[in-house]
């Protein structure tokens, strides 16, 4: 049964951001909406949910219809609310007087911590944020479910939980996610749009098998687009040798058909229609200045403990040697943001059991990328920072998919994919051979993510990383530190851990 039908959809804001979208949702449906960062997927989930009025088209929905719209942000007049009462909030005023206990049903559904319950939202994690946001669009239990980027902020085992709950809601509740976390749409979609300015593309599969297809079909595009016009080439060269024969011998017959093939050769040129090609988001490209130290970094048994002095574990006597892709697995509080932090003191001169080698240059990120000053401009993060000049610094942010017109502005202004982006164009021109990246992958799209992958295993660069992409950290990785108990622990792969955190 179909629930909302999208015809002709069209949304411009400045740039065209999807034009002539046709897209029906029906009864279990659950729709991986796939895009680069700023290329409108909230932006049509916003139409659907009708809070936004397209350029053009139509979205006719079920009458009666109640949808339930998780969005990226709180909004401002929640914050200073409880957990508690943002959920109770979003149940109707007539259910909000007798029928509070729905409220603890989707909490406890959703696993959150009694103790939770009463704080206020603007005391708590990002990651519980965002659960009480999905609290609060399903307490009512709407027909249809839209949810964006909802793994944002969330750790493995609460993406774990997550991925049960959507499993477990009622088949009739089609749901429409936007997400990159590759592993999470694999485990939850049976559909996925790719959405694009022009020619959208829907397959009735989830997103790994579904962007195979959609290679497939861009592919055969391609070969059909290069088909047509090369018939309207030779159509072209017969009728240019037709016209002499014509001229010469005075054939107005040769003439009249002359006329046929060269309109038979528009008319193919006009139908043909390119390919398409992805505009990018802005490309991501490291450097590796190279080292011929033997060990970059040695841990010697060190203590990792919280800021006030508890121990969390110790390390044991291991090191990263060049070439190295360690990836730093442990459960949320057990205390990997912490071990990074100490190799960054150590490399800046500032912690005595890390050793590290006089070669290092170190490149670093933290998952807020704090390093990036929140009232500078992308502009004087690169032309005042580093020797390029101000001509090639334009061409670089450019590059990165930051446009003249955000160069000089805040880098607050910024989205959070663009600001993922320029932290990676400063680490490149840093030119390390060490890179100590805290969940490099927040913020980046799809694209984004395969692009730093490849670019960290093709320049063979040493690295440390923290991440809770599954598909990053398998695609990264060489080398899996664990934190186990009190102490860390070399692991042959990642497996058993996400196994068990996602269980």
């Amino acid at each position: 049964m179909t629930l909302i039908d999208i015809q002709s959809l069209g949304v411009t804001l400045g740039d065209t951001l999807f034009t002539d979208l046709t897209l029906t949702i029906t009864k279990g449906d659950r729709i991986g909406l796939v895009a680069a960062n700023g290329r409108g997927k909230s932006t049509l989930l916003g139409c659907i949910a009708g809070h936004i009025d397209p350029t053009q088209g139509e979205i006719t929905r079920a009458r009666g219809l109640r949808i339930g719209h998780v969005g990226q942000h709180l909004i401002p007049d929640d914050a200073d609310l409880t957990l508690y009462d943002v959920v109770l909030r979003a149940l109707p005023p007539e259910q909000a007087d007798g029928e509070a206990w729905r409220v603890d049903v989707v909490l406890d559904d959703l696993q959150v911590p009694q103790e939770l319950h009463q704080q206020r939202l603007s005391t708590l994690s990002g990651g519980w944020q965002r659960t009480a946001l999905l609290a609060a669009a399903w307490v009512a239990e709407p027909d249809v479910l839209l949810l964006d980027e909802p793994t944002n902020h969330l750790d493995l085992h609460r993406i774990g939980l997550l991925q049960g709950w959507l499993a477990a809601l009622p088949r009739s509740v089609p749901v429409v996610v936007t997400s990159h976390d590759r592993a999470f749409l694999d485990a939850v979609t049976n559909r996925t749009l790719f959405l694009r300015a022009s020619d959208s593309r829907s397959f009735a599969l989830p997103y790994t098998p579904a962007r195979a297809a959609l290679a497939e079909a861009d592919a055969a595009d391609a070969r059909r687009f290069a088909n047509d016009l090369n018939k309207a080439q030779q159509l072209r060269r017969q009728a240019a040798k037709l016209k002499n024969i014509g001229i010469n011998s005075g054939s107005d017959l040769l003439i009249t058909k002359t006329k046929q093939l060269g309109a038979r050769a528009d008319r193919i040129e006009a139908a043909a229609w390119p390919a398409h090609a992805e505009k990018g988001a802005g490309e991501i490209r490291l450097a590796n200045s190279g080292t011929h130290a033997k060990a970059l970094v040695t841990l010697e048994d060190v203590a990792v403990a919280t800021p006030d002095g508890r121990l969390l574990y110790r390390t044991g006597q291991t090191w990263i040697t060049p070439g190295d892709r360690v990836v730093l697995l442990g459960s949320n509080g057990t205390g990997k943001t912490q071990l990074v932090r100490l190799i960054h003191a150590a490399v800046t001169g500032a912690a005595s059991q890390i050793r590290c080698a006089p070669s290092v240059s170190m490149g670093y990120s933290d998952q807020h990328l704090s390093q990036l000053s929140r009232t500078d401009t992308p502009m004087n993060a690169i032309a005042g920072q580093f020797d390029v000049g101000d001509s090639r610094a334009r061409g670089l942010l450019a590059g990165a998919g930051i446009d003249i017109r955000m160069q000089d502005t805040p880098i607050a202004a910024l989205s959070g994919g663009q600001r993922a982006r320029l932290a990676m164009l400063v680490l490149r021109l840093q030119q390390p051979n060490f890179y100590l990246l805290d969940e490099p992958t927040n913020h980046l799209d799809i694209d984004g993510q395969e692009a730093l992958e490849d670019e960290l295993v093709s320049q063979g660069a040493a690295c440390l990383l923290v991440s809770h992409d599954r598909q990053f950290l398998r695609a990264v990785g060489t080398r899996f530190w664990q934190i186990i108990g009190r102490r860390l622990v070399e692991v042959d792969d990642p497996e058993t851990f996400l196994a068990g955190e996602m269980a």
